[in-house]
């Protein structure tokens, strides 16, 4: 924690790029000026409080009833929130920390353009996800259906082209596969490897479902998929002796964008997810891509508006405690069992499980309670630890294995487009020498393509150990990160210090779900989705993969499981 003390600046860029980059970036004497900026979101001071035992009761008059706490404002919060809504239920309450919703998908806005803080896309869906299709065709972006029944997004929200172009030695080459100066090897062996993903796309199992679907609880849980999950990535790539530099660089790549780790790291069952989910039959392309210049800030911002009057920003849960609540009991106070109260106790109403919830302002000043019927924990499953008094007391083994990636997102407000050789911009920009993820364009979308624009930058912190990667993150202020990000896009801009008039930067420390191999189809995942006295667990963690439409899918599953009385 003592980084920015402790190396000078050449042993910092070379903990973060490599020394390579960092002999590069230190070739002056002269440090260069840093742009102005500050470090965003999120709220961990509080949380940590909280995690630390910080638990004020709040006044007698500071509790409110409701039927149902949802907490946690990300992406399964307000999906949680929609789906009940839009079921005429509206006795709930969503509380978030942050003064802003969303979670990873949050996202910021400017006089230029709206740009994201984390996630940027969505594949359109396939026929098969019908309460995303009911999402989407409510926010006004399809156009009917093709011929075989899937949905047909608009155009003007499909990422225009070009779509992707990576770095390579001083030069842009079109696409994330580095066709350039690829062996007959290396083409074959990319030709190998799309013949094996093609035979998972049309694959099924003997109830009709395909290997890998999203959302993830859609697809086979038959004995040859799950196989897959007790191998990593790189066994299995050694297993079909797929050995091409290029090609391993390519899956790591999708394993670091979508799940904060190496290959080395990740389920082979995760790894061929990225590739064989987003597919519709063999032989053809991705779906494709769905995006804004905010990226799923605009999903966001879509769920927020239409559930707000039901949020609370600013408030962070301290406390969930499930209690015996007598339905004629007005005070809502944890009554003993009958059989512990005196006779004329006896004659009250057998009681009924209720849960009393507790926050606090995001200044730590101000206390609130809710007594609820029930609760729908939508914040990452690794909460459930602090915030369930039961769960803190005697920790669930299965909240042990979630494991998180770290990531460090950028975004550097231009003046001007940086000097480009080769392709030119696209709407994702990779660097191929580099352990970040490149950028993507904001303005791009837009059909803007000159004057000042916005790079989103990506650093995924793929430590084997998450807690070695967390204390990386945060031991880095404001200012190392800055030039980490700067220094690193020096290999393909060369003026980008002058060009940038603004950083900001945000810290996830606990980014996404970590699919490490045996997580997604061992225990951990299915009891952590079983409902526990009262509490109704919805989260992207709970699919094992950290997607737009997990996170979604968990909220409507929850909103019902609590519609159901199940």
């Amino acid at each position: 924690m003592g980084l920015r003390v402790q190396l000078t600046r050449r042993e910092m860029l070379a903990t973060f790029l490599g020394l390579p980059a960092a002999i590069a970036a230190c070739r002056s004497n002269q440090t260069p000026p840093l742009p102005r900026g500050e470090i965003v979101g999120a709220s961990d001071g509080i949380g940590h409080k909280i995690r630390d035992g910080f638990r004020p009761s709040p006044q007698e008059g500071d509790w409110q009833r409701t039927g149902v706490v949802i907490v946690g404002g990300g992406v399964s919060g307000l999906s949680a929130a929609w789906r009940l809504l839009k079921s005429g239920f509206e006795d709930f309450v969503l509380l978030e920390l942050e003064m802003a919703p969303g979670g990873t998908a949050r996202s910021g806005d400017s006089p230029l353009v709206p740009y994201p803080w984390g996630a940027h896309y969505i594949p359109a869906p396939m026929k098969e996800n019908p309460w995303l299709i009911e999402l989407l065709g409510e926010m006004g972006l399809l156009e009917g259906h093709d011929d075989e029944g899937q949905p047909r997004v608009a155009e003007q929200f499909i990422c225009r082209d070009p779509e992707e172009r990576i770095f390579y030695k001083g030069r842009w080459y079109e696409g994330l596969y580095l066709h350039a100066g690829a062996t007959s090897e290396d083409e074959a062996q990319l030709r190998s490897f799309h013949q094996e993903i093609d035979r998972w796309v049309a694959w099924r199992d003997s109830k009709g479902r395909r290997a890998f679907a999203i959302p993830v609880a859609m697809g086979s849980d038959d004995a040859d998929v799950t196989a897959l999950d007790k191998l990593t990535m790189s066994e299995w790539m050694d297993i079909h002796q797929f050995r091409s530099p290029r090609l391993r660089w390519l899956v790591d790549y999708a394993c670091r964008d979508d799940y904060g780790a190496r290959m080395e790291d990740v389920s082979a069952w995760a790894g061929i997810f990225y590739f064989a989910s987003r597919v519709t039959r063999p032989g053809e392309e991705a779906r494709p891509l769905v995006t804004w210049p905010e990226g799923n800030g605009h999903l966001v911002s879509h769920l927020y508006n239409k559930v707000k009057a039901k949020v609370r920003l600013g408030l962070a849960v301290t406390d969930i405690i499930p209690s015996l609540i007598n339905a004629g009991n007005p005070a809502g106070r944890e009554t003993a069992p009958p059989s512990q109260k005196s006779t004329e106790s006896a004659r009250i109403p057998a009681p009924q499980i209720g849960i009393d919830v507790t926050a606090i302002d995001s200044k730590g000043q101000t206390a609130y309670g809710f007594r609820a019927n029930k609760v729908i924990f939508a914040a990452p499953h690794f909460l459930s630890r602090h915030l369930i008094r039961a769960y803190r007391e005697n920790p669930p083994a299965h909240v042990t294995e979630f494991e998180y990636g770290a990531w460090m997102v950028a975004n550097l407000f231009l003046k001007s487009r940086p000097e480009t050789r080769g392709f030119p911009l696209a709407w994702d920009n990779v660097l191929y020498e580099s352990p970040s993820l490149g950028y993507v364009v904001a303005t791009h979308q837009r059909g803007l393509d000159r004057g000042p624009s916005i790079f989103t930058y990506y650093y995924p912190l793929v430590e084997q150990d998450p807690r070695q990667a967390r204390q990386r993150l945060l031991g880095a202020g404001w200012a190392e990160w800055a030039d980490v990000a700067l220094a690193d896009l020096e290999r393909a801009h060369q003026d980008i210090r002058t060009l940038t008039e603004r950083l900001d930067l945000m810290r996830w420390g606990h980014a996404m779900i970590r699919p490490r191999p045996g997580f997604i189809w061992g225990a951990a995942r299915r009891a952590a989705a079983a409902p526990y006295k009262g509490i109704h667990f919805a989260n992207t963690d709970l699919s094992g993969v950290a997607l737009f439409e997990e996170a979604f899918y968990h909220g409507i599953r929850a909103a019902e499981e609590v519609m159901s009385g199940k």
